[in-house]
């Protein structure tokens, strides 16, 4: 890789599958910024702990991760795709930002707030320096971008305090600042089946579309989608629940298919039925290719075993590297 490029950073937990709006709004993305940046991805298994996972479940959901990154396009040789736990140099950095990072601060963060209220009994002290973790993963790479969600925005802007506050502590200019950026002019917001609102697995595993669902998940989902009870006067905005089925039709359906449909709306002889069977089709079409591609490469573990190996080597040298200037400005003794 190119050192002269600006250095990204992105971590997905494996916490299930990859779907659609992974694939559209974010994955997409990255296919595109391995040509273009020093770009680091990684698998957030230590992020997932918080949850306590089976042993065999968090195993299971790292490799079918890795599985779907590299179906969708991500390319070991463009970019550094590692696990995070294969990165022993990320815990160090991590307990040494703690020594910094302050209990109210942390108890500030809305994230944190809101694990409080929803899962009173499992308020565990990763929960609390979550945030210190993900500025351990981004700085110690010293990433420039960062491509996050506004539900994100806030650890980011921890990480850029962990950062300067070490930078300042010990006089040194060890970590820049990350900030996030969005790819692209537009970015795609993919929405969800049964809600108003984007595709999330917060709302049920009936409100997206997995990369690996089978063609007849894919057709119930989409019959079960959410629609209203028709047009009933000619060129009515459709309700909102309708117009998720059109945008996802525009993301998968050939364009005269789409019109096709928005005009029988438009005349008011839509028929919803219609519309979710044809929707669902090129759905399956669209998907199909991933979806194989997922399988064929699930079912290689030696090869998935190679491509974290190799990852985790490339993804060390950056990260020895930075813990190297790191323990020399604290003052760790060198014998």
């Amino acid at each position: 890789m190119n050192s002269s490029k600006e250095i990204v950073v992105s971590g997905i937990r494996p916490t299930g599958n990859l779907h659609l709006g992974n694939y559209l709004g974010a994955v997409k993305n990255f296919v595109q910024m391995q040509h273009e940046y020093q770009c680091y991805f990684f698998i957030a298994d230590y992020h997932s702990l918080t949850t306590h996972p089976k042993p065999a479940d968090l195993q299971n959901s790292v490799k079918q991760v890795l599985a779907e990154y590299l179906a969708c396009g991500i390319n070991p040789d463009l970019c550094t795709l590692y696990v995070q736990s294969d990165l022993k140099e990320i815990t160090e950095l991590y307990m040494l930002l703690n020594m910094h990072a302050y209990k109210g601060e942390l108890e500030r963060v809305a994230s944190f707030k809101e694990k409080v209220r929803t899962q009173p009994d499992n308020v565990n002290a990763g929960l609390l320096t979550y945030p210190v973790l993900m500025a351990a993963d981004i700085i110690i790479h010293k990433a420039l971008k960062v491509p996050v969600g506004k539900d994100q925005e806030q650890h980011l802007e921890m990480a850029r305090t962990f950062g300067n506050r070490f930078n300042r502590i010990y006089g040194k200019d060890i970590f820049p600042e990350p900030f996030a950026f969005n790819y692209g002019n537009q970015l795609i917001k993919v929405p969800g089946l049964q809600s108003e609102g984007k595709m999330s697995k917060s709302d049920g595993d009936a409100n997206v579309i997995n990369l690996i669902d089978s063609p007849e998940i894919i057709r119930k989902k989409i019959a079960r989608a959410v629609t209203d009870a028709g047009p009933s006067e000619p060129n009515s905005t459709p309700a909102p629940s309708v117009q998720n089925l059109f945008h996802l039709m525009k993301m998968v359906s050939e364009p005269d298919t789409v019109q096709k449909f928005v005009q029988a709306h438009a005349d008011c002889s839509i028929r919803y039925g219609d519309m979710k069977k044809q929707l669902a089709e090129d759905m399956v079409n669209f998907l199909t290719p991933v979806r194989e591609k997922i399988a064929t490469l699930r079912a290689d573990e030696a090869y998935l075993a190679k491509i974290a190996r190799e990852g985790a080597e490339k993804a060390h040298v950056s990260a020895a590297a930075t813990m190297k200037e790191v323990r020399e400005a604290i003052g760790f003794p060198k014998f």
